[in-house]
């Protein structure tokens, strides 16, 4: 059994070089994988392992300055969620482009996930999905705008483009674990919106929480993890993975015309060139023949 821990952080850090090798170090000696950004703005990301390995490992990110009151979403598999570890230094720990949003200053107001069904039900009330369209597209809130997003970074330009849409409106906003929402609503109370609200421990900690009988939650929730999508009780959903563009697919999505293994699918098959499609197929064939020999290829 795997534990899945998710967590973000946002803090100071000085000099976040300096703390990637010995968190490194220690996920690796720990049996932990996944990945992990360091910016100065803080810490997050997504990692699997042993409890004894993972419980090692968020001690030693809550002894990081700053860090003593983490919070995190466990979640567990019966395989192994991410191939290899990876702590990465980043400008920002979510990317939003942005150099005068700080979430330590101020976000919105919290709303836990027994709270959001009234909030988000409540007829001056504007729900917005902050995840990008291929999240969206498998699942979403009743009723939530879609900005159909290509990337975090598209947000701020989409507002300005919609934001009279909201006019008069409480705003309502919602992301997978929350970390994007802590940016947004930092973002929105900084262009002047009085009431900004968002989902606290995010879509995850929704399902988690609430029964399915009284879910607002239509369809599944995309996870950067093997599992590809979770549903209500974070049970691991139907989609897998087209492993040309890293988007959702379910499994008769495999047979059609369109799809081929780890090069396309329907959604991808127009936006590579023959060129991307051989390089990825001579990738297929070495993941093949890595299994083959018994070994795990790095991109497999």
């Amino acid at each position: 059994m795997f534990i899945i821990a998710a967590l973000y952080h946002f803090t100071r850090f000085p000099d976040p070089a300096a703390l990637k090798p010995a968190l490194q170090e220690l996920c690796q000696t720990q049996h932990v994988k996944g990945t992990l950004l360091l910016a100065h703005e803080g810490i997050n990301g997504t990692i699997a392992g042993p409890r004894a390995g993972i419980d090692a490992v968020l001690a030693h990110i809550r002894a990081l300055p700053g860090c003593a009151d983490l919070e995190w979403k466990e979640a567990t598999s019966d395989r192994a969620p991410f191939p290899r570890m990876k702590v990465r230094l980043k400008k920002e720990i979510v990317t939003m482009g942005q150099p005068d949003v700080d979430p330590r200053a101020r976000v919105g107001n919290y709303v836990d996930p027994q709270d959001w069904n009234d909030l988000i039900r409540s007829p001056d009330v504007a729900v917005i999905d902050t995840r990008n369209d291929y999240e969206v597209a498998i699942g979403t809130f009743e009723g939530a705008v879609d900005p159909q997003t290509d990337t975090f970074r598209d947000f701020p330009a989409w507002w300005e483009d919609n934001k009279e849409r909201f006019h008069n409106k409480r705003i309502a906003m919602f992301c997978t674990g929350g970390i994007r929402c802590e940016k947004s609503t930092n973002y929105l109370l900084g262009q002047g919106i009085p009431e900004v609200y968002h989902l606290k421990g995010g879509i995850l900690r929704y399902l988690e929480e609430t029964p399915e009988d009284d879910s607002t939650w239509k369809g599944e929730c995309f996870v950067f993890d093997n599992r590809v999508s979770v549903g209500h009780g974070l049970k691991e959903g139907p989609h897998v993975l087209c492993h040309g563009c890293r988007r959702p697919i379910l499994p008769e999505d495999k047979a059609r015309p369109e799809f081929e293994d780890g090069v396309s699918c329907h959604q991808c098959i127009d936006e590579t060139s023959e060129a991307d499609k051989m390089r990825f197929r001579e990738r297929q064939k070495q993941i093949r023949l890595a299994r083959e020999r018994g070994e795990t290829h790095i991109a497999g």
